[in-house]
């Protein structure tokens, strides 16, 4: 039966239905059941008029609570603060929200308070169709060999058990695009303990004396003193420059109060947790796994550094921390305390003095964090020029000096400079045989071995007389 005689003998049954008694009724649905197999629950409804011919009459359930321009508003704020989880992004909802109303209008009392009030799962639940797949790219380096600085410090491992700020946990994260070769750009990453406070400086190449420059330069920087430095055991930290630094003594750097120096267990990377993560939230995600080996990016990174980058996450971007983690089975739960930026978490300390306090509000009230957010996105754009621009000035003069200096290719820069090729790619020719041309077959298929005929050198057996 078509769909249009099955409407036609709905309709049939329909008009019937009505004027039969409780007997008439039972014969028609047994009549409607058996000809339509239907249930009979599905035909009583139908008849009724409860089931229109098009089926269900709309969407189950209490009717939806936020609406589209409370899903925009949550998006615009989380796409801004670089897509922060949805707790995280609740406690920051109250600080971002007055500079959207800024830029995009007021917005009613309430719509704001539906913004406020949204618990982290319904954030997750707005924000479900905007999350990104991350990437499975690492970037791996492998340990180097320690020397006999290494006997005069401490090593550090467990959890960290401090009540105020100035500890710090110190890692270099290499931007050699999975290429030791040549020169190439660094950067340094140090984060405080107590409060989540980074501070980030990009370098040329990690040796003694830039590492300890930049150290130098970030102690300058920070909110506060510098109590204790935790590194791990690679030379860029484990050498003189950097010890008559933070000990004091008479070198390239000198300070007047020495600090406590530790470091991490060979090859465990838990023991520097903390900064390992923002080794990831802070630079991969922000710069990528690419080769940045031009002394003029250093100058471009710092810039987006200083200018963007870390007043948009210190002022503006909340961090947990890890309370307390038990076992439960076979499974591990961890208790977090409630989301807050590291600028309010120096405010809410009894270690900061007041005059930070005072000048930490000031910043924060001078700063907006969507400028800032689209700040960054414009020295991205600046960095990602320059580094077109170096490609191209390296794809001439590779292609002229190619004869004399063979394996010095410029790395990829990405965008358009399709001429200039990988340092990883040049390396991994260099490296492998040529190959023939051999006829390509479906995967899967197997080939037979040929086998080469050889001559028996046995003598033949004699014939029996």
């Amino acid at each position: 039966m078509s769909e249009s005689s099955k409407r036609e003998y709905l309709e049939s049954a329909r008009s019937r239905y009505g004027r039969r008694n409780r007997k008439g009724k039972s014969r028609l649905l047994d009549e409607l059941c058996e000809t339509l197999d239907w249930d009979r629950k599905h035909a009583i409804k139908s008849l009724n008029g409860r089931i229109n011919r098009h089926g269900r009459r709309g969407r189950s359930g209490r009717k939806k609570k936020y609406d589209s321009l409370i899903g925009t508003v949550v998006t615009a704020i989380w796409k801004a603060s670089e897509q922060p989880c949805s707790i995280r992004l609740k406690e920051q909802l109250a600080v971002w929200l007055p500079s959207y109303e800024k830029r995009n209008g007021k917005l009613g009392t309430e719509d704001k308070a539906k913004v406020l009030c949204a618990s982290a799962r319904t954030l997750e639940r707005l924000l479900s169709g905007q999350k990104a797949k991350p990437s499975s790219r690492y970037n791996r380096k492998r340990g180097r060999t320690s020397h006999a600085l290494k006997k005069s410090i401490e090593i550090r491992c467990g959890r960290w058990e401090v009540d105020g700020p100035g500890w710090l946990e110190a890692d270099t994260v290499s931007h050699g695009g999975g290429v030791t070769h040549g020169d190439y750009l660094w950067s340094l990453t140090m984060v405080d303990i107590h409060t989540g406070w980074t501070e980030l400086r990009a370098s040329w190449n990690c040796g003694a004396y830039n590492i300890c420059t930049a150290i130098e330069e970030i102690e300058k920087a920070l909110p506060f003193e510098i109590q204790g430095f935790d590194c791990d055991n690679g030379p860029e930290f484990l050498n003189h420059h950097l010890e008559s630094y933070l000990r004091g003594r008479e070198g390239i750097n000198r300070r007047g109060r020495p600090i406590k120096w530790t470091r991490c267990r060979p090859y465990r990377k838990n023991d520097q947790a903390h900064v390992e993560q923002k080794n990831f939230t802070h630079v991969r995600q922000l710069l990528g796994y690419d080769r940045y080996d031009d002394q003029r990016l250093v100058k471009a990174v710092n810039q987006l550094y200083r200018e963007a980058w870390i007043p948009l996450k210190n002022y503006f971007c909340p961090v947990m921390k890890l309370i307390e983690k038990e076992r439960q089975g076979g499974k591990f739960k961890k208790i977090y305390d409630t989301p807050a930026t590291p600028c309010q978490r120096l405010l809410d300390s009894d270690r900061t003095p007041e005059s930070v306090k005072q000048s930490l509000e000031n910043k924060r009230g001078q700063l907006d964090p969507f400028q800032l957010s689209e700040s960054v996105e414009l020295h991205l754009k600046k960095i990602e020029r320059l580094r077109r621009k170096i490609a191209k000035e390296r794809g001439v003069s590779d292609q002229s000096t190619k004869s004399q200096e063979p394996g010095r290719e410029s790395p990829h820069c990405g965008g358009e400079s399709a001429p200039v090729r990988s340092a990883s790619a040049d390396l991994t020719s260099a490296a492998s045989p040529p190959q023939t041309n051999r006829k390509t077959l479906p995967k899967g298929t197997k080939t037979k071995r040929k086998t080469k005929t050889s001559v028996s050198l046995k003598p033949a057996p004699k014939k029996a007389v």
